[in-house]
């Protein structure tokens, strides 16, 4: 390649299906020896799409490995061998370089230097609109592209890691609370983006095989494509692009089931499996809450709220809220922030006139639920209503009668109407977050840093919030 005229690397362009390349590196005279040279700042100057940049510097990373052969191999075989004796051949072999290969990458990765607009927003510490968010997610695409050496597939971790050092270097950027999943759903979106008009890349290829992908297929939405977790099961799989007619049936077929009071709560997760595109979709256009709930009532029955959950971030949200109060619940009753709340004072008293164990563990669980407002300095009738009436439109819990465990009573109410009944202040809790990513509503400024608290082990994040 190093010998390559300028007419023989457009021949080359065209036939990787780049010809769209071939009059700038023609003005621009790179041969073949400069397109070996090429560096990363000169791909982005000569190429203007995303995915071309991509694409073009993973063949020359290629062509670059093939050359230089595999002469740290040996050196690598034998290091591997004598750390870990037990992957030294076949696919523990290639497994073994590939968890190097991640965690090295991770070790190594810093946010790239935006362009000077992007610097200006970032320096006065404003938040970015729409387009300056989208401009700031294509720089981190194409930057980890080039870390990734060309490959359009990060992992998870790889995601967590961009995303972490973004809000580390600019915690503004995490104003709502939900800033970690927003930003790492839309760099997700960049890289779905910028595959999807590949069709000769490897790895894109392979990868679409591997998926289930076929061309000319329709594409369905990202709710659809994404792999679901075991609690979906063997479902009735049917295209994206039901007929009404076929789509009308379903949300008849589950109303009615609603009005039973003996139910298949089989039939209802497939049926629910089938509909969730169409009721992603009117989530996502702000459809009112109220139509939402009357085409899909199971929406209000716990089981099928946390499962939709599920479906959606593949956590189990309520197993994940009893293991956070199993862990937080004491140190939160240990703070002196909460001493002078007349929810901790009534814990106190109530604790006296119980000896039991269970009775006691279940009514600090509620307490360190009630209480959690209090330590963050978040606006507590944002959060629960306790022995009064709910007044925010958003997801609030209503609690009645608290530490009394044969009154009292647990529900969920979003727009001052009540969406749901709960056993418990701990599946209250969990239905109050999920009920914010199920139906999509932005969580209030005044009780955002509670909710991420609550959300950081929920969805792993890399550094979760802790307490105070």
């Amino acid at each position: 390649m190093e010998s390559w005229s300028v007419e023989q690397v457009c021949n080359w362009l065209k036939q990787r299906n780049l010809g769209e390349l071939v009059p700038k590196f023609r003005e621009e005279e790179v041969s073949g020896a400069a397109l070996l040279a090429l560096n990363d700042r000169m791909v982005q100057q000569l190429v203007k799409k995303i995915g071309h940049q991509a694409v073009l510097m993973d063949l020359i990373k290629k062509y670059q490995q093939q050359k230089s052969g595999l002469e740290s191999l040996p050196y690598c075989c034998e290091t591997a061998s004598q750390k870990f004796p037990e992957v030294v051949s076949g696919k523990k072999l290639k497994s073994f370089f590939a968890r190097h290969k991640t965690l090295q990458w991770t070790s190594s990765y810093a946010l790239p230097d935006f362009p000077y607009d992007v610097k200006c927003i970032l320096a006065e510490k404003k938040c970015p609109d729409h387009s300056m968010r989208i401009r700031i997610i294509e720089f981190l695409q194409a930057d980890m592209t080039k870390y990734l050496e060309g490959s359009l597939y990060p992992n998870s971790q790889q995601y967590n890691t961009v995303v972490n050092a973004l809000l580390q270097a600019y915690p503004f950027l995490d104003e709502d609370g939900n800033g970690f999943l927003l930003w790492k759903r839309a760099l997700k979106d960049r890289f779905k983006y910028v595959r999807r008009p590949i069709e000769d890349d490897e790895q894109v290829l392979r990868n679409k095989c591997k998926f289930g992908h076929r061309r000319g297929q329709s594409r369905k939405s990202s709710f659809a494509e994404n792999k679901l977790d075991d609690v979906q099961g063997q479902v009735e799989k049917e295209p994206a692009h039901l007929k009404g007619s076929a789509m009308d049936l379903h949300i008849k077929w589950l109303n009615q089931e609603y009005m039973k009071t003996q139910r298949n709560w089989e039939e209802v997760d497939n049926r629910m499996n089938v509909t969730i595109e169409i009721r992603r979709k009117m989530i996502s256009d702000k459809a009112p809450l109220k139509d939402i709930l009357r085409l899909f009532p199971f929406l209000r029955c716990p089981y099928q709220l946390f499962r939709e959950f599920q479906l959606l971030t593949h956590m189990d949200i309520y197993k994940k809220t009893v293991k956070i109060l199993e862990i937080y619940s004491e140190n939160i009753l240990s703070l002196y922030v909460v001493r002078n709340n007349p929810i901790y004072i009534t814990l106190q008293e109530n604790l006296k006139q119980h000896t039991e164990e269970d009775v006691l563990k279940y009514m600090k669980t509620t307490a360190a639920c009630l209480l959690l407002p209090e330590v963050f300095g978040d606006d507590s009738s944002l959060f629960a209503a306790v022995n009064e009436e709910v007044k925010a439109d958003t997801p609030v819990m209503e609690v009645k009668n608290p530490f009394n465990m044969n009154s009292s009573e647990f529900a969920l109410y979003i727009e001052r109407e009540e969406l749901a009944q709960l056993d418990d202040c701990t599946m209250a809790l969990a239905a109050l977050v999920a009920a914010f990513h199920v139906f999509d509503i932005p969580c209030p400024k005044r009780i955002h840093r509670t909710l991420n608290f609550l959300e950081s082990p929920v969805f792993e994040v890399r550094n979760p919030a802790s307490l105070p």
